[in-house]
């Protein structure tokens, strides 16, 4: 199966027939063959908003009327913009009562709106099939059930549905959210190790050149699949000898973080890895490496995170702390084997150049493995082959994708089998990501809100990080910052917002508004008190946690976030905890709310 890679919008105007690939055996099995080609189709635009704004599950729904025609379609572009049973339900119009709506993943309504299952209900959908539960132990099953309680017939592949036909439709959908599947099963992202050889195995001359072994079609793929990572991670030795920049030009989507993975911090003092004005690097390496130039590197804007022991597996595990859902490997052999041996590698990408260029000393893709047997060769999984332009990409999985949702034993369990572990105090309550069961209270949620202008009106942000980045530049008598205000405004998602805010504050510091470091805290406040005091179930949800603390969990925003260490100063957890307190009528606010209803 080759996934698909593109990044094209799939909205049909009006129904359009999509004929079935059903044998002229039993009923049963022409239904099932139908339903499989939808939850295929489903899984497929799910892929089209991959890498766009991440991280964030693959969302795709397919409303297909009872004759046959697909009435309408939509996927979710990303954490924070509308859901795709909303999409497809407002494409479908009139076509979706008495229809079939299908979902290559349950609907992760973690904000307390439920907007998908309240879209599908009230579009009269009669039936909704279900390619696969939502991974994350709090929200598996939730919707189904609220589906099914609703009076609407829920088939989940696998377990109402099954045949061969519906296994394979099953298999697109664990593939397109791979990454979030593997977080739900792990503490290691979803790693993809690429590289590109030539016939004989070789990724570079004896001599070291290795520009370019694979085709341009092939270079092109290479920033496809950049533009759907959270990050690419090299080896020192890439730095020194490739000078790479690590872009995902052409390739749409974001731009991923860059990570230089060295122990000795051998690396130039001068690279275009350094040049941080379009998108961050972070350098990795060993406790005490080069503090001369570590500091350089820090002055230049470039973050550095020591290891007490260098090892893949713990950087895995750091990045996966922070957030990242999967991760692109471009290293040499040495880093390679390394990252393999520590089992953080999931899938490999291998572009095979029809060319030969021999050299008993010319470098191979992966280093020594310590295999002295054929039998001990790793052997990949559901392999594809497909050719790009002149070359060969083969690919396939070292891992296969997990299959069934852990169970999470409780923290007295978790005691229980190991006693060195502390459980979190049950007064904490921390909170990071928009999928999080607390992930409400976060500045991403896609909650809009409406603050005044300054003129007597008010005006609709989609999001509080919205509002909160285009107010660094709020003010600022220059055409650029009005300019960056709008485009924030009009962002597509929280994500989006967040990524041009802060590229222009590293581009621009002079447009930020001189003010910004005295007043973020308060627009910040204003925003979010706007937020809890609109949506009543989100008010009611920060009401429960009354008597806790709550912490923003990210490990590297030292100034919003708790931190890695609990060293950050948590300036998020403590402005909701100021708005609880006002709330329960326990203090006074700082200034009176400055939003209305929507």
């Amino acid at each position: 199966m080759v996934l698909f890679l593109g990044t094209k919008s799939y909205f049909y105007s009006s129904p359009v027939l999509c004929k079935s690939i059903a044998s002229n055996s039993n009923h049963n099995h022409a239904a099932h063959s139908l339903d499989a080609v939808y939850i295929k189709r489903a899984a497929d635009i799910a892929d089209s908003s991959a890498g766009f704004t991440s991280p964030h599950p693959n969302f795709g729904c397919v409303i297909a009327t009872p004759s046959g025609t697909v009435a309408g379609e939509g996927y979710l572009y990303a954490q924070g913009t509308k859901a795709s049973e909303v999409l497809a339900v407002e494409a479908a119009g009139g076509f979706s009562k008495g229809s079939t709506a299908y979902l290559n993943m349950e609907p992760g309504d973690c904000h307390g709106d439920h907007s998908a299952v309240s879209a599908l209900v009230q579009a009269g959908i009669k039936r909704v099939v279900v390619g696969i539960r939502h991974p994350l132990q709090h929200l598996h099953g939730n919707a189904i059930r609220s589906l099914r309680g609703q009076g609407l017939q829920v088939d989940v592949v696998g377990e109402d549905l099954k045949s061969k036909t519906m296994e394979e439709a099953r298999k697109s959908c664990l593939l397109v959210n791979a990454p979030l599947i593997h977080r739900a099963t792990s503490r290691v992202p979803f790693s993809v190790i690429k590289y590109a050889m030539t016939l004989d195995g070789k990724i570079a001359t004896s001599s070291g050149h290795a520009a370019w072994i694979s085709s341009k079609e092939s270079r092109n793929r290479v920033f496809e699949l950049r533009g759907r990572s959270d990050a690419i991670i090299v080896g020192g030795n890439t730095v020194r000898k490739d000078n790479p920049r690590l872009t995902a030009r052409h390739g749409g989507g974001h731009t991923p973080i860059r990570i230089v993975m060295t122990q000795t911090f051998n690396l130039p003092e001068e690279a275009n890895l350094w040049d941080i004005s379009d998108v961050s690097t972070i350098v990795v390496t060993q406790r005490g490496a080069r503090r001369s130039l570590q500091k350089l590197l820090a002055s230049k804007g470039v973050e550095v995170v020591e290891f007490d022991i260098l090892n893949p597996r713990e950087v895995m595990e750091y990045f996966h702390d922070r957030g990242y859902l999967s991760i692109l490997w471009e290293c040499g052999g040495t880093l390679a084997a390394s990252a393999i041996s520590s089992g953080v590698i999931h899938k490999v990408f291998a572009f095979v150049a029809p060319k030969i260029i021999g050299g008993k000393n010319a470098p191979s893709p992966v280093g020594e493995l310590g295999m002295v047997e054929m039998s001990q060769a790793l052997d990949l999984i559901d392999v594809c082959f497909e050719q790009v332009g002149p070359d060969m990409l083969i690919s396939g999985f070292l891992q296969p994708v997990p299959d069934l949702v852990p169970v999470i034993p409780s923290e007295d369990e978790t005691f229980a089998i190991d006693p060195s572990i502390t459980p979190y105090d049950s007064k904490i309550i921390f909170f990071y990501k928009t999928w999080d069961p607390y992930g409400a209270f976060s500045n991403f949620s896609p909650h809009p809100i409406q603050m005044p202008d300054g003129s007597g009106s008010y005006v609709t942000w989609s999001s509080v990080e919205h509002y909160y980045q285009a107010h660094k530049f709020v003010g600022v008598n220059e055409p650029v910052a009005k300019d960056c205000v709008e485009k924030i405004k009009s962002a597509k998602s929280p994500e989006e917002a967040a990524r041009m805010g802060r590229s222009m504050q590293k581009q621009r510091p002079d447009l930020v508004r001189s003010d910004w470091e005295g007043l973020k805290i308060d627009v910040m406040y204003r925003a979010l008190k706007c937020k809890f005091s609109i949506y009543p179930h989100l008010q009611s949800m920060l009401l429960t946690t009354a008597g806790s603390v709550l912490v923003e969990a990210s490990p590297h925003d030292l100034f919003w976030g708790g931190g890695r260490e609990g060293e950050g100063l948590n300036y998020l957890g403590r402005l909701l905890m100021l708005i609880r307190s006002e709330f329960l009528g326990e203090c006074s606010s700082p200034s009176e709310s400055t939003c209305t209803a929507l």
